[in-house]
């Protein structure tokens, strides 16, 4: 992995120093190399890399970004076969978002990330020649349906170990494709950056202590007329209904406020943003995320009351999200 990593910081440093975020180089080369030293560092790196070694090291003969199960390559590209990949891509286990398809093995992912993609493709702003930073991006499955749907540049925060294995195994069939993940959190980024075209933060709004904090951080990310794409958990109600949890939320520790549509609409408006409009709103499903080969764990079905599927086990509201977009 270090020969992984310090080849993908090359491509970095060229990549920031084309772009708006040169400004920002230095800060950023720093916060990938704290990252790195975590993940270099993880217990479970030994397993995680043999298998990322011991993945086909051809190239492949065609790679799909716009396919809604992520494709890199074909059976027929490799002398591997297929059990030895899916083998290989296991001791990676667990896969939450996704999914990809690789060299023919299908990751049945956790989550069916590529349903979020098609309820949002439609209403943000074309992704053609942007920059665009992905906040709490897991594996990368948006970021390469971001780079599929033509933006020039994407980067994606997120500090847990794992997911960085995940986006390598697919960087590493792309290696000059505009898109990097650095593996810190969004309190790490420089403040005030004010470069990216683009800012996604789907499904972390509700794990922050402050979402209102939150919110500015997104829009001090974002240059003049940039666009925001929020995805959170919210309720039912109006500008004044926001679920507390008192404790766990579907067996969440760190799910610190639930609020509703209109007032995560009026939070916008109070930190600055304009032109804010709700494009979806859907209840999660136990077949958008669910227990599957490549995620063992407990998932949704878990998480719900057992005999009311409307309701988690704690008793409240089941996970609804919606997506609202705004502009700076």
């Amino acid at each position: 992995m270090q020969n992984y990593k310090e080849n993908e910081e090359k491509r970095l440093i060229s990549s920031i120093g084309n772009s708006p975020l040169s400004g920002y180089s230095d800060e950023l080369i720093t916060l990938n190399e704290q990252g790195w030293k975590k993940i270099l560092g993880h217990g479970d790196l030994p397993r995680w890399s043999s298998g990322f070694h011991a993945l086909p090291d051809v190239t492949p003969s065609s790679i799909d970004l716009n396919a809604e199960s992520v494709r890199i390559g074909l059976p027929d590209d490799c002398f591997e076969s297929a059990e030895e990949i899916r083998e290989a891509l296991k001791k990676m286990h667990p896969w939450r978002k996704g999914p990809f398809d690789i060299f023919g093995v299908h990751i049945d992912t956790e989550w069916h990330s590529d349903w979020k993609w098609r309820r949002i493709k439609d209403h943000i702003t074309p992704l053609g020649g942007r920059i665009i930073l992905d906040v709490g991006c897991g594996s990368g499955y948006h970021i390469w349906r971001m780079l599929g749907a033509g933006a020039d540049l994407v980067i994606g925060v997120d500090p847990t170990p794992l997911f960085s294995l995940h986006f390598a195994t697919v960087k590493r069939y792309t290696p000059d494709s505009g898109a990097f993940i650095i593996p810190v959190g969004i309190d790490d980024m420089p403040a005030g950056m004010a470069c990216f075209d683009s800012v996604f933060s789907m499904g972390i709004l509700y794990h922050r202590r402050s979402p209102l904090d939150h919110l500015i951080q997104l829009k001090e990310l974002l240059r003049p007329g940039g666009e925001l794409i929020l995805e959170t958990l919210v309720i039912e109600g109006d500008g004044e209904s926001c679920l507390t949890p008192n404790g766990r939320y579907a067996k969440m520790r760190n799910v610190w406020s639930v609020p509703s549509v209109k007032t995560v609409e009026i939070w916008l408006k109070q930190v600055g943003f304009t032109s804010i409009r709700c494009v979806d709103v859907n209840v999660t499903t136990v077949e958008e995320q669910r227990s599957t080969e490549w995620m063992q764990f407990e998932s949704l079905s878990d998480f719900l009351d057992p005999d009311d599927h409307s309701k988690t086990v704690e008793g409240y509201p089941a996970p609804r999200r919606a997506t609202i977009i705004a502009n700076t």
